[in-house]
């Protein structure tokens, strides 16, 4: 059983959450990555994408100088265990639909490292096919609650 920490990438840069949008779209920028760990020191908060910042943010107008980090990231992430085998982690990748995953020490919780799909392909060999398949399968649309029942038109 190889363990995800052989593979995943050790040097990630974290951001904190009251960092502002405008130096994570820099870091980001500058690492050419996607994503970004939100960290209190090394303890995981959660997550921030360039989406976050274009639709949680710049989509309802709000300046990259003028919003924390905290207000646009995610809070609910996917997380693994650097000694979660690799089976295990696609598996978790693939139900959850993600193709990044922040990966904690499971005795201290704090961040170890990222783990993509990228990664498990090129340096494990990983079969990542059916987790590809199974992140790009299309969610049902989210609609809001409105505690009606749908009408029906009768002809």
């Amino acid at each position: 059983m190889q363990a995800i920490s052989e593979i995943m990438t050790r040097d990630v840069r974290a951001i904190p959450p009251d960092a502002r949008l405008q130096e994570a779209a820099q870091l980001m920028r500058d690492l050419d990555v996607g994503a970004l760990p939100v960290c209190e020191g090394r303890r995981l908060m959660g997550m921030v994408t360039d989406r976050d910042i274009a639709v949680r943010a710049v989509a309802r107008g709000v300046g990259p100088g003028d919003a924390t980090i905290a207000e646009v990231m995610s809070k609910d992430v996917s997380w693994c265990f650097a000694d979660q085998s690799v089976g295990e982690v696609l598996q978790q990748m693939g139900d959850q639909q993600v193709r990044r995953i922040p990966v904690l020490e499971r005795d201290s919780m704090e961040l170890a490292g990222m783990v993509s799909l990228g990664d498990l392909a090129t340096r494990q060999g990983a079969p990542v096919e059916s987790t590809l398949d199974d992140i790009s399968r299309a969610a049902p649309p989210q609609r809001p609650a409105t505690g009606k029942q749908p009408t029906t038109s009768k002809n």
